[in-house]
Order: structure tokens, then C-alpha cells, then sequence
């Protein structure tokens, strides 16, 4: 498992762990970033990274993806 920062981009890759505050979880997981779902990423620009979710793109601060652990 490693940090979804560490993702390379253009590969999928699965959601094993969703870390942080009980806010931070339910605001990932309304955004489609719950555990076993596919996740994409595109790009990282300046310090957000961008993904592909559940056929939509989302952007999320480099902190939060730091608590999206995929595998």
C-alpha cells in the first residue's frame, strides 16, 4: 500500500484504506473515494492531484491524498 500521491499516473489502482478525521472520511467518501473503488491519476498540478473517480475528475489537495492509501 502506498499513499495515492505516489500513484503513477495514467494506471488504475484500488482504494485499500481511507485514513484521517471522521469529516475528512465522509468528505472523501462523497466525493466517490470510498474503499475498492478504481482510481485513476491524471496529473498533479500545483500540489493537488487530479483523478479520475467513478467517470467523473476530482481534484484533491495533496494532504488529503496523502490519507488515500491504494494498492
Amino acid at each position: 500500500m502506498m499513499p495515492l500521491t505516489f500513484a503513477t499516473p495514467g494506471e488504475e489502482t484500488l482504494i485499500r484504506h481511507i485514513g484521517g478525521k471522521p469529516e475528512v472520511k465522509k468528505h472523501l467518501e462523497n466525493l466517490g473515494f470510498v474503499v475498492g473503488a478504481g482510481v485513476t491519476v491524471i496529473n498533479t498540478i500545483g500540489g493537488n492531484v487530479i483523478v479520475n473517480i467513478k467517470d467523473s475528475r476530482v481534484a484533491v489537495s495533496r494532504e488529503m491524498a496523502q490519507k488515500i492509501m491504494v494498492g
